[in-house]
């Protein structure tokens, strides 16, 4: 996979690109990463416990405001697919697409700017691999709305954690795609070399140092080439599911669930009850098992530790929560048999990408093995980077 940018450069060719498209310079460039799960999957909107990490790979926004009450929306990765409305005609599906995203912030912040604004947008987090491609999308431009239209700059009047429930908004009740905020508050809180413990109930977050290349570790994400669509698929099944359980069992969200023991209410002997016990169980070890890897990060056995509770999650989500794909499983068992330290899905599941955590000297061997049993298997062959954690959305200029 190609290096991401983010710096100078990246900046320089989103500027160029807005100028291209609109034909004047846009008034900045801003940036906002994709991120992926140390550990913590479908916790977020059951009010549990995440624990991201941001990526090096970004999406940048270049704005700029209009005077004619128009949004025009363009893409270096969609080229001939420019899109303007006016602010007032901006509502739910409309536009559709990619431009939904940047749109629904627009309309979240309308009030900000009545005038119009021009967005040009490019990036390089990867779409359909469950590293929040769309997230990064809105965050940098809510970033960008809040910074241009602050009536203070150096004390902005949105703060970050306002920005989340924008870009959350945005992709929520704009486009339709039913995410937690972890998407959201990782591209917008997570710092380099850290990842984010972030209690979704309360929006409490601690910065947990993350130096994996100090204990001679690497966090690789393997994309498995099958995609998933949050909009579409079945993350929402899950949700609803989700909160079904909790409403059985009397409690406002599986978080309050204490233990194991205290599902049994929900084994009624039905079909929906096997069901609802199976996906309530992922979410009530999903949260221990954030809560413990936080535990081994804080203290002193350092960051391998941690490998065999990502495989426990794998199984969970695998068997519990029924999200995983032959292609997820073959990654997570291949890198496990030559060695990795831990492997899981990662994302919302149904395709897209799987995290293994591996001593560094044994890299190129997990990485050839895990390709050459793709190739065995007849899937697609799969891409891979490692993962350094990386600074949340700034601005670039």
């Amino acid at each position: 996979m190609s290096a991401p940018g983010s710096g100078a450069d990246a900046a320089d060719r989103a500027r160029r690109a807005f100028t291209e498209a609109f034909g004047t310079a846009p008034e900045g460039v801003w940036a906002a990463p994709g991120r992926v799960n140390v550990i913590g999957e479908h916790t977020d909107y059951n009010e549990g416990f995440v624990l991201p990490v941001a990526l090096p790979h970004t999406t940048r926004a270049a704005v700029a405001r209009r005077d004619d009450g128009v949004v025009a929306l363009a893409s270096v990765q969609h080229p001939g697919e420019r899109v303007e409305l006016d602010v007032a005609e901006l509502a739910p599906g409309r536009p559709a697409g990619w431009a939904g995203y940047p749109a629904g912030v627009v309309h979240a912040l309308r009030d900000r700017v009545p005038g119009g604004v021009s967005v040009l947008v490019d990036g390089d987090v990867p779409a359909g691999m469950g590293l929040s491609s769309s997230a990064a999308l809105s965050c940098s431009v809510a970033l960008a709305l809040r910074d241009l239209t602050a009536p203070d700059p150096a004390a902005p009047d949105l703060a970050l954690a306002d920005l989340v429930d924008v870009a959350r908004s945005a992709e929520n009740d704009f486009v339709g795609a039913p995410t937690g905020i972890l998407d959201q508050s990782a591209s917008l809180l997570c710092t380099a070399g850290h990842a984010l413990f972030l209690d979704t109930r309360d929006r409490s977050s601690e910065q947990v140092p993350l130096d994996l290349a100090a204990a001679g570790l690497e966090l690789l994400v393997v994309d498995t080439g099958t995609t998933h669509d949050h909009a579409t698929g079945g993350y929402g099944d899950r949700r609803r599911e989700c909160e079904r359980a909790a409403e059985r069992l009397g409690v406002a969200a599986l978080r309050d669930v204490a233990a194991v023991a205290d599902l049994a209410p929900l084994d009624d002997g039905t079909p929906e009850g096997t069901l609802l016990l199976r996906r309530a169980r992922h979410v009530v070890t999903e949260d221990a098992r954030v809560l413990e890897v936080v535990r081994v990060l804080r203290g002193d056995a350092g960051p391998a530790a941690v490998g065999p509770l990502l495989t426990e999650g794998h199984a969970s989500l695998r068997d519990d929560f029924e999200i995983s794909t032959v292609e997820l499983d073959t990654c997570v068992t291949t890198a496990l048999d030559h060695g990795a330290e831990g492997a899981r899905m990662v994302g919302g599941g149904f395709g897209g990408s799987a995290v293994v955590l591996v001593r560094r000297e044994r890299t190129d061997e997990i990485v050839t093995a895990i390709t050459d049993r793709f190739a065995v298997e007849g899937y697609r062959a799969p891409r891979t980077f490692a993962v350094t954690p990386s600074p949340g959305a700034r601005r670039l200029d």
